[in-house]
């Protein structure tokens, strides 16, 4: 059984930096897509970023593309998202999540079949 363990959120200021981690255990990662997911108080889920787990290629949603930078490194078995510049609208609980073999829907929370606990990032401004 895969499990996800996040760490990193925090309370920072506008214009800061987080890293987020998620630490992944169970099966291979190598062979798992990730992807990071955020949810705002009365809103819905939304996607981040995604790494694909053949290549590596990188996906970003409109919001974050330029300021956030998702990575992975196989050997220690954890995936990362990079946050610069951070505004008061990135303000939410954030997950990680993967999925096997995932190389298209990387998008939906609903492809994905395992996710970790969140972490919460507060951005005040």
């Amino acid at each position: 059984q895969v499990a996800l363990v996040e760490s990193g959120g925090g309370f920072v200021q506008t214009g800061d930096s987080l890293r987020l981690s998620c630490e992944f255990s169970g099966r291979t990662f190598s062979t798992y897509t990730m992807g990071w997911f955020r949810q705002a108080p009365e809103k819905e889920r939304e996607f981040v970023a995604a790494i694909i787990w053949k290549g590596e290629t990188t996906y970003y949603a409109d919001s974050v593309k330029g300021r956030f930078t998702i990575s992975r490194d196989n050997a220690k078995n954890t995936g990362y998202l990079q946050m610069n510049s951070l505004k008061p609208e990135d303000t939410a609980v954030y997950y990680c999540a993967t999925v096997r073999f995932l190389t298209v829907g990387w998008e939906y929370p609903e492809k994905y079949d395992f996710w970790g606990q969140g972490t919460q990032v507060t951005v005040s401004s």
